[in-house]
């Protein structure tokens, strides 16, 4: 699944290419997770003016409205100057006078939903309950640390949650996790002050770490100008099953938390 540097690297790859265009047609293929929720000829002549993010959402404000996308299971864009005919698992077009942006989703969890503002009952349901930004100016030391003394849940499930922190994905919590010591089954209430900081610390470095490679291309993912990512490349647990830590050479262990895999060595996650 896209996480929040596979979904932060797409927005990068296409932002500033469709910043200003003008939608010239809507093709709205095979039902997603949520409808559109408006006919897709009322985006016509509407222009894109900006291109965020929050959390694995992709929010393109238009002159009137946002299109709130999510990437889903194993949905991925492309933007090309030039478009193609539509394939099996294209889904979603918009054409505009820049180029074309395709959502492209064999699994149909992802979505494309129009909302008029971030206040409506749908944008609330959606991004109202998410956690702070890890890479934003709002994620503090303190409140993340308060909003872990809150949760009786292992870290790790904490972490995959969001309502704490976004975006953190199983990749990204099992390298955190790695790279601030913690046991992935230490109780998120029993986090200390000190472990907070190192947690906190652990989590902008790994994603920004995973930005600046490209996310991480397990299977398909790639940007949208069909760009893989290379951060699994460098991981120091994820995926490394029996193999030697990096650190201290004992083997890394894997153990099941809920129905992800979690990826630790018992040498250097103690605490």
């Amino acid at each position: 699944m896209p996480e929040l540097p596979e979904v932060e690297v797409t927005r990068l790859s296409f932002a500033n290419a469709i910043a200003g265009a003008g939608i010239e047609s809507v093709r709205v293929g095979k039902p997603l997770r949520w409808p559109l929720d408006i006919g897709p000829e009322r985006l016509v002549g509407q222009h894109v003016r900006a291109v965020r993010r929050r959390g694995k959402y992709l929010l393109l404000d238009l002159d009137d409205g946002i299109l709130l996308m999510h990437l889903g299971m194993s949905g991925s864009l492309s933007f090309s100057r030039h478009g193609s005919a539509p394939g099996a698992h294209d889904h979603f077009d918009l054409v505009t006078s820049q180029g074309l942006l395709r959502l492209n989703d064999p699994r149909r969890f992802g979505a494309v939903v129009f909302v008029d503002n971030e206040t409506t009952p749908q944008a609330l349901k959606l991004l109202g309950k998410l956690g702070m930004e890890p890479l934003g100016s709002d994620f503090a030391v303190g409140a993340f640390h308060a909003g872990l003394k809150r949760r009786n849940s292992a870290i790790k499930q904490v972490l995959l949650g969001g309502q704490v922190v976004v975006g953190v994905g199983n990749i990204y919590a099992c390298e955190t996790l790695f790279l601030a010591g913690i046991r992935p089954t230490l109780k998120a209430s029993r986090i200390t002050r000190r472990q907070a900081e190192r947690l906190h610390a652990a989590t902008r470095d790994v994603l920004s770490r995973a930005v600046a490679l490209g996310g991480s291309t397990l299977r398909d993912f790639s940007n949208a100008k069909g760009e893989n990512g290379y951060f699994q490349l460098e991981a120091m647990v994820y995926g490394r099953e029996g193999l030697p830590c990096k650190v201290c050479a004992a083997p890394v262990r894997l153990m099941r938390q809920g129905q992800r895999s979690t990826y630790w060595c018992g040498h250097c996650q103690k605490s």
